[in-house]
């Protein structure tokens, strides 16, 4: 079993910036993923980052190329989602997720991922 504990959320204005942490306890591998997703107000859950634990993996959603950055500190057992040039459109509930073993890859779709957090919420304004 795998707890996951969001925090950093928060209400911004365009342009802003916000780190969102998630600190994971219990059983975690060095092969499996971590993963942050987005669910604005009618909107479905999609995909924003995701990384291995090893850090040999990552990947982003094309809308936040170039302004988001994954991390991980493998010793606090916490990843991080620096996120840069907030814009409005980037306001959702934010969730951390992990993959419950060794995986290949970074996974993009929620199904791959087990376990899931309550979600921090990121309000942008305009």
């Amino acid at each position: 079993q795998v707890q996951l504990v969001e925090s950093g959320g928060g209400l911004v204005q365009a342009g802003a910036s916000l780190r969102l942490s998630c600190a994971a306890s219990g059983r975690t591998f060095r092969c499996s993923a971590m993963g942050w997703f987005r669910q604005g107000p009618g909107k479905e859950r999609e995909f924003v980052s995701s990384i291995k634990w090893s850090g040999a993996d990552i990947d982003y959603a094309d809308s936040v190329k170039g302004r988001f950055t994954i991390s991980r500190d493998n010793v606090k057992n916490t990843v991080y989602l620096q996120m840069d040039s907030l814009k409005p459109e980037d306001t959702a509930l934010y969730y951390c997720a992990a993959t419950p073993d060794c995986i290949v890859g970074v996974p993009t779709l929620p199904r791959f991922y087990t376990y899931w957090g309550q979600g921090t919420q990121v309000t942008v304004s305009s």
